[in-house]
Formats: structure tokens, C-alpha cells, sequence
């Protein structure tokens, strides 16, 4: 039997503390780092997408601002074009034939309405009278504006209705010396063409016309139907004027021989009224040269 192997006493001191298996941390595991050369091509890959979408951008901008310019362009033009037709339509330019002929149509035809009824029908009208004089008929009275039919003989009222008669201005004169009464009527009628159908259509009789107006308190008021020597009419522009004329005493036709009823001055005076009244309502007027005055 081997002997024993003397022990030698161990030394008293502090012992360390085992770390246990179990508790040991595991080592951390490196991180692997990229190569250079990979990051290089990953931003480049970046530049790349980010120029591509600022080249779309672009494109998309630039074609956002084609098209708005070219709606500009449509727009501007558009307005130039019609600013250019309206100064071309409202500049002043020399009036045609046909514009002038219907401005002096225009104004004849309401002449009736727009003078005054002591510009229709004046005052005193000048007349020449035996030994050729110059006298002046004195107007009466004016009787109030009338329908058509109602103020004529019955052959003529018909004429005038089918023909648009619109009304019928009246009133009455004397001559200088108050021997002869004379009453003036002025037919409206819508037209020039419209007139002349119209007197084209009018009985051809001395007799029939006009009725007298007769003024009370005047030496015309017993001048009548039946106090009228003789009717006539004139036609100016859209008016026939109507004339009837006769003695102030209240003579009648009837009881005036034939040969008395051609009076030298009773006729003559009737004329020349009736005419000068005409000749004022269908006189021309003045036309401008250009459509804004006489400057084009």
C-alpha cells in the first residue's frame, strides 16, 4: 500500500466567487459594415430617381404652361379681334345712300308728333292775293287730334282705313280779310309707299274730303258742310294733306252760281295753305355726312 502523500495545510484567505456558466453574457456579434464601393452605387442609384423625378416635374411644368399659354394667346386674340369689330362698327365713317334715305324718312315721319301743333299748323301762313299781293292767312283754331274715319265724308273713310291711316290733324284759317274759311287736314299715314296708295285710291270729287271745323265765338262758326265750296289734297313724305275751303257768311254751295264757285282768290288761298303746310311736313331735313356728325 502506497503511503499517503502528506497534505499540506492550505492557506487561509479569502476565496473568489465562481462565475457560473449560465450567467456568462454572450458575446455581442460584429456588425457588418458595407463596402465602399456599395454605397457609392446606392447613391447614385438616390441621384438618379431623384433627377428623373425632377425631369417629370419639369415636363409636366412645362406642358402646364403650354397649354396656359396657349389659351392666353386664344383668349387675348380673341379680345383684340373683338375690340377691333367694335371700334371698326362705332368709328365714325361716311353715311351710304341707303342710310341716308332712311334717316330722312325717319325724321319726316314723326315730325307730326315730335313739333309742336303751332309748328304743324303756324300762326299766320303767307299768300299772294289779288293784284299780287302779299297777305297772310290767320290760323282759327286747331281742332283736337281725331281718328281717320270720323272726321272725313264717307266715300273717303274707307280709302283711308285700308291704307293704315293712323290720324288726323285739323285746323282752320282765314284769310286776310275774313271772307274765306279754310280747313287743313293732315292725314298720317305709316309710309311714303302707303300714301301714295293711298291718294291713288282717294274719289276723284271736289265735293267730298275733309270735314270743316268750325270755331264758335269765330267767323268761322257757321262754316260747315254745306258752307264748303270745294275739297282738294297735296301728298308729301307720309301725309296727305286734305283742304276744304268756303265763304265765312255761311253761303252754301248750292246757293253760289257755278261760274262764282272758280273764285280768282277763295281757290288759290286754299292751294297755297294746304302746299306750304305740306312742303314744311315733307321737307328733307339736313343730313349729317358720317355717322357721328360731320367729322368721319
Amino acid at each position: 500500500m502506497p503511503p499517503e502523500q502528506p497534505h499540506s495545510p492550505r492557506r487561509a484567505g479569502p476565496r473568489k466567487a465562481r462565475v457560473p456558466q449560465t450567467a456568462r453574457l454572450p458575446r455581442r456579434a460584429a456588425r457588418a459594415r458595407p463596402w465602399t464601393a456599395s454605397r457609392g452605387r446606392a447613391a447614385a442609384a438616390l441621384a438618379a430617381r431623384e433627377r428623373a423625378e425632377l425631369a417629370r416635374g419639369v415636363r409636366f411644368r412645362s406642358a402646364y404652361l403650354t397649354i396656359m399659354g396657349v389659351v392666353l394667346a386664344v383668349a387675348a386674340l380673341n379680345v383684340l379681334l373683338g375690340a377691333f369689330g367694335l371700334v371698326r362698327e362705332t368709328r365714325s365713317r361716311p353715311l351710304t345712300d341707303a342710310e341716308r334715305a332712311r334717316y330722312v324718312a325717319q325724321d319726316v315721319a314723326r315730325r307730326w308728333q315730335a313739333w309742336p301743333a303751332g309748328m304743324v299748323f303756324p300762326e299766320e301762313l303767307p299768300y299772294t292775293g289779288l293784284g299780287r299781293t302779299q297777305q297772310y292767312a290767320r290760323r282759327v283754331g286747331i281742332a283736337p287730334e281725331a281718328a281717320c274715319g270720323s272726321v272725313v265724308d264717307a266715300p273717303v273713310a274707307p280709302v283711308l282705313g285700308e291704307h293704315g291711316c293712323r290720324t288726323l290733324l285739323r285746323a282752320t284759317y282765314v284769310d286776310q280779310t275774313a271772307t274765306f274759311a279754310v280747313t287743313v287736314g293732315v292725314a298720317v299715314m305709316p309710309s311714303e309707299d302707303a300714301r301714295t296708295d293711298a291718294a291713288a285710291d282717294l274719289p276723284v270729287d271736289d265735293r267730298v274730303g275733309v270735314r270743316p271745323v268750325s270755331f264758335p265765338g269765330t267767323v268761322t262758326d257757321s262754316f260747315g258742310a254745306a258752307q264748303r265750296q270745294r275739297t282738294g289734297w297735296v301728298g308729301a313724305g307720309p301725309y296727305i294733306v286734305f283742304l276744304t275751303v268756303g265763304y265765312t257768311d255761311g253761303r252754301t254751295r248750292a246757293s253760289v252760281p257755278l261760274e262764282e264757285q272758280v273764285n280768282s282768290e277763295m281757290w288759290p288761298l286754299a292751294q297755297t295753305l294746304a302746299g306750304r303746310i305740306a312742303r314744311a311736313l315733307g321737307e328733307p331735313p339736313d343730313v349729317p355726312r358720317c355717322t357721328q356728325g360731320n367729322v368721319c
